[in-house]
């Protein structure tokens, strides 16, 4: 996506992809048609962890583990552009690896963050996707905003030691370590004093229980008493930056689903008959229809006005407006979708129903619509 001015001193935007855009789109779209199907996809889910492992190591070597990392760690250092063209063409194909929770989000804040010889140690298999890392930051006790955090860390030499419990690791299944918020001063709300560190998934004192999620992706429940571990730099503000690019991730993968599923949705009421004609003949219907394309077009609206704000000031805010509108408006499609399947609908025989289990999942975490909202107005931090 390029932004140009032109003779009269105005800004005009470009929104045709260029040519390496163009390619990444292509080869996502390949993998997902040669890859994916629906009976495949369910299949996925019921592996260990909730995912292929084959297709993750296939996405390692197609280079779309390492494209969202920085370029002189051998990634593409793909901007918003890149990062939301590859996960709209992975939400339209429905596919249920965990590239959002694990790389943009975990992996790509351990590589800006980590020391140089922890770093040096891992993330060859980052890029790889050999291993994964998840992040481990909410807890029981979490309101809105980023900062609340009981987990405690005490220095113990030139590591520290944690002690507390993460319920909320998403994508965590399996992970090979976790990125960690832990507090070493102030009380669980205080915007200073909170840190962040790294616990390899086999650590003393780590324990883990996996869980599923709505739709069918294995988060983890775990547990630190006393475990060792390695202060990354940045703190709460790197996690901060990270989870707005993890939120245009999200919302394009979301903006993928929603064409997707209302694409499918348009098919069946044109082939579909009641009362000896298709259902799509109803006026009432069309008009039902019409509004969630409305919904898709104000969305996609919404995320580029995030797209063309990357690098600037304004990207936090519009990232989050883009995420509150979206996160709301994908469930109320889905739930459109559904109506018009009938009881199939809500069923995983279908693209709609797992679909819409996803939307659901990404619309409230990590943080519901009416959260983001308010973090756009600047209510919370």
């Amino acid at each position: 996506m390029v932004v140009k001015p032109n003779y009269r001193r105005e800004w005009k935007v470009n929104f045709e992809l260029n040519e390496d855009e163009e390619m990444l789109k292509a080869l996502t779209e390949r993998f997902v048609v040669d890859h994916y199907d629906h009976d495949s996809r369910r299949a996925f889910l019921g592996e260990p962890n909730g995912f292929s492992r084959k297709n993750w190591e296939l996405l390692g070597e197609l280079g779309l583990i390492a494209a969202p990392f920085p370029e002189e760690l051998g990634g593409l250092g793909l901007d918003g552009t890149g990062i939301a063209t590859v996960f709209e063409a992975l939400g339209r194909g429905l596919v249920v690896e965990p590239l959002a929770e694990n790389v943009v989000l975990a992996g790509r804040l351990f590589a800006l963050t980590a020391p140089e010889d922890l770093k040096a140690e891992w993330i060859e298999d980052l890029l790889t996707g050999a291993r994964r890392l998840a992040l481990a930051h909410a807890e029981a006790g979490t309101r809105d905003g980023l900062t609340w955090v009981e987990t405690s860390a005490r220095a113990d030499g030139d590591n520290y030691r944690l002690t507390g419990s993460k319920p909320y690791c998403i994508a965590g299944g399996g992970a090979d370590g976790f990125i960690v918020s832990a507090r070493v001063a102030g009380a669980p709300g205080d915007i200073d004093g909170a840190e962040l560190f790294f616990v390899p998934a086999d650590a003393a004192g780590l324990k883990k229980r996996d869980w599923p999620l709505a739709d069918g992706s294995v988060a983890a429940d775990i547990t630190l008493d006393d475990a060792a571990a390695t202060r990354l730099e940045g703190g709460l503000d790197a996690l901060a930056e990270a989870e707005q690019v993890a939120a245009l991730a999200r919302s394009a993968e979301a903006l993928g689903i929603m064409a997707r599923i209302f694409e499918e949705t348009i098919e069946y009421l044109r082939t579909r008959d009641q009362f000896g004609v298709p259902l799509g003949s109803f006026q009432a219907i069309q008009h039902r229809m019409v509004a969630q394309y409305a919904a898709i077009e104000r969305s996609r609206a919404l995320l580029n006005l995030a797209l063309v704000s990357w690098g600037t000031e304004d990207f936090a805010r519009n990232v989050q407006g883009a995420r509150a509108f979206i996160a709301d408006a994908s469930v109320t499609l889905g739930h459109e979708m559904i109506q018009f399947h009938g009881g199939m609908g809500v069923t995983d025989e279908l693209a709609v129903g797992g679909g819409h289990k996803r939307l659901l999942v990404l619309s409230r975490w990590p943080e519901p619509a009416q959260s983001a909202l308010d973090r756009f107005a600047g209510l919370v931090h």
